[in-house]
């Protein structure tokens, strides 16, 4: 039995045991996730089409892993204007295993969860638990508070003060310099004959 599921604006072709990676899902690893909107089921002989769904249908669906898809680069230019944008974007996904496809009517099945993560052995859990032991109890020795007479604080000091700016009369007592005036082009020589 195969089903055509809509998640994340896309379409997925689907049917027990398939692994998909679509848009991120807000749940954790390990945890079961039923997707409701189905448009399409079909059975071998038999097809059921949506209008644009079909109700009471659903995909159970396993989160295997949360992770990101490869860099992408988004390059901006516009020629001749010295304007060059470029900036890396990784999309959120999620990876999921599909358990069943269920019509509308149907009951679901237990579903078994994914394998947990690898937990640490108890050699390295024994190791890291020591080793934080020894950090918390050589505990760093605090530095004395400073007193108000060691040092000035910003309220206490003054800001230099700045210059005013010009007033209307001086702007008006000052003459511009007149525009310095080019060299006369030298005359050329009369030829001789």
């Amino acid at each position: 039995m195969f089903a055509i599921i809509r998640t994340g604006g896309k379409q997925y072709k689907v049917q027990a045991n398939d692994k998909i990676t679509v848009e991120k899902l807000s749940a954790t690893q390990g945890a079961t996730v039923s997707l409701d909107h189905v448009l399409m089921i079909g059975d071998g002989s038999k097809t059921t089409v949506g209008t644009p769904r079909i109700e009471g249908a659903r995909v159970q669906a396993v989160v295997e892993e949360q992770g990101r898809a490869k860099k992408i680069i988004v390059f901006k230019k516009k020629r001749r204007h010295n304007y060059r944008r470029k900036k890396g974007h990784r999309q959120d996904q999620t990876v999921l295993r599909i358990v069943e496809v269920l019509a509308p009517g149907a009951t679901a099945k237990k579903t078994t969860a994914a394998p947990k993560p690898k937990t640490e052995s108890k050699e390295s859990s024994v190791a890291k638990t020591a080793a934080t032991k020894a950090t918390a109890t050589k505990a760093p020795a605090k530095a004395p508070a400073k007193t108000a007479t060691s040092a000035p604080t910003k309220a206490t000091t003054k800001a230099p003060a700045k210059k005013a700016a010009p007033t209307k009369k001086s702007e008006t007592t000052t003459a511009k310099k007149p525009a310095a005036k080019k060299p006369a082009a030298k005359a050329s020589p009369a030829k001789k004959k």
